[in-house]
């Protein structure tokens, strides 16, 4: 370099945007994640002693990707070569491969070759790689916001090892934001900002577990700022106006939260499919983690669906495997659709009282031993105690159902489930109690 690309390097870091000039230099800098990069990982371990090999970064925007191959960057005595899978084609990837081909044979020395948005390369493309990984011509770091078990050829997943990455917590952000703030050489110090607790709570809230999206709002907000006694001011409604978001009376550990989940089960458990689609809305837009609103609503179709629709559960399931699967923003969607159908399935809590008045005897002490016929009888000498004499099995008799004793002895006569009449509920209940004499049982004490 020369002294005029001195001068260009020295104006580009002063005036590269915030995000980049706090991105982190080492692992001991680096926030988050720390289940891959914490003491001890195997990535961290290899990181250290330079001995990283092919691996696919995964995870949101703000997650640390780009970061992370930055720090490898940074330690590693490979040559470290870096493209963009949306701007690079199979001829730049050719000749990078040929380059590291040299470079191996002529000095030994490894090239790691980092490809951003690698899920963009085609087929053709990623095959063209796969002989440079196979022969560690070359060591391939990927970083891609899909998962690349669907989306990175199997071929190249299998030589990779997979990192998977989670948006940052919002305690993670509030971090990365004060570093920002106090940092004189990278950082805002040296202007002076000032950052009220509510303000850095709404930006560390509304970035949605994004790094970049913090600090580029805490750039903008600290360029909006008053300026009193030489100190430039954010409030939150500077916050706001940076992040073109009105901030909610939302505080995820708080009232707010309990008040507003609470509602949101109430509103589908009274079959209002508007209001409950309005909480779900309103805890989205506020930051809530959308883990613990899947988490809700797994729960709540057992507990206010359950016979009634047993189809509800499948369908929170789902919802709650594709916050894994998706992430956000388009699980919304998935959760959205999983609120209404909650909203409008028929309602039952009769699972819930069985368990609870069950429960509820054995607490008192209603702990029988298990009738002889109902045992185990699979072990050696289990038939010599008389375990399993005179089980009926249900499948040797019509429509797979005999009458027997299967409570303890002193409790034939006790039930617990009361059905419900709602949805499919009704017809199994009716069916059931064709074939036994409810009357002959009593409920349990209160």
């Amino acid at each position: 370099m020369d002294l005029f690309d001195y001068a260009r390097e020295d104006i580009r870091a002063k005036e590269a945007p915030l995000a980049l000039r706090m991105r982190p230099r080492t692992l001991e800098e680096f926030v988050g994640q720390q289940e891959i990069v914490g003491e001890g990982t195997y990535l961290r371990r290899a990181i250290e002693e330079d001995r990283l090999q092919t691996a696919i970064f995964w995870g949101p925007p703000g997650s640390g990707k780009t970061t992370l191959a930055a720090i490898i960057a940074n330690l590693s005595h490979a040559s470290f070569r870096q493209i963009s899978a949306v701007t690079s084609g199979v001829a730049e990837v050719r000749e990078l491969i040929r380059e590291a081909e040299e470079r191996l044979a002529m000095h030994g020395q490894r090239t790691i070759l980092f490809i951003d948005e690698i899920h963009r390369f085609n087929k053709a493309q990623q095959d063209a790689l796969l002989p440079a990984v196979e022969q560690g011509t070359i060591v391939l770091i990927g970083a891609t916001t899909e998962n690349p078990y669907f989306e990175v050829n199997s071929a190249l997943v299998s030589r990779s090892k997979i990192f998977r990455l989670n948006p940052l917590t919002g305690e993670e952000l509030k971090t990365v934001l004060r570093r920002a703030l106090e940092d004189e050489e990278r950082g805002l110090k040296k202007e002076r900002v000032e950052l009220s607790p509510e303000a850095l709570e709404h930006i560390a809230q509304m970035a949605g577990g994004d790094a970049r999206v913090a600090l580029n709002t805490l750039e903008g907000a600290a360029l909006l700022a008053e300026e009193r006694d030489g100190v430039r001011h954010i409030d939150l409604k500077t916050a706001e106006e940076a992040a073109q978001r009105k901030a909610l009376l939302y505080d995820k550990w708080g009232d707010s939260h309990y008040d507003t989940v609470s509602a949101f089960i109430k509103s589908m458990r009274g079959s209002d499919p508007d209001a409950a689609i309005y909480w779900l809305a309103r805890m989205l837009y506020a930051g809530e983690d959308p883990r613990f609103i899947a988490r809700r609503m797994v729960i709540f179709a057992s507990e206010d669906v359950g016979l009634a629709d047993s189809r509800a559960l499948l369908v929170a399931d789902a919802a709650a495997r594709a916050v894994e699967f998706v992430g956000m923003p388009e699980c919304q969607l998935n959760l959205a659709h999983a609120t209404l159908y909650l909203s409008l399935a028929p309602k039952s809590n009769s699972s819930t009282k069985a368990l609870a008045a069950a429960r509820g005897e054995v607490e008192r002490g209603m702990t029988p031993p298990v009738p002889p016929h109902l045992r185990d009888s699979h072990y050696p000498g289990a038939a010599a105690l008389g375990h399993g004499a005179g089980y009926r099995y249900p499948h040797d008799y019509p429509e797979s159902y005999v009458p027997q004793q299967y409570l303890p002895e002193g409790m034939e006569k006790r039930y617990y489930y009361r059905a419900g009449e709602q949805g499919e509920e009704g017809a199994m209940a009716e069916r059931w109690s064709r074939r036994v004499k409810r009357s002959e049982r009593c409920p349990p004490e209160e």
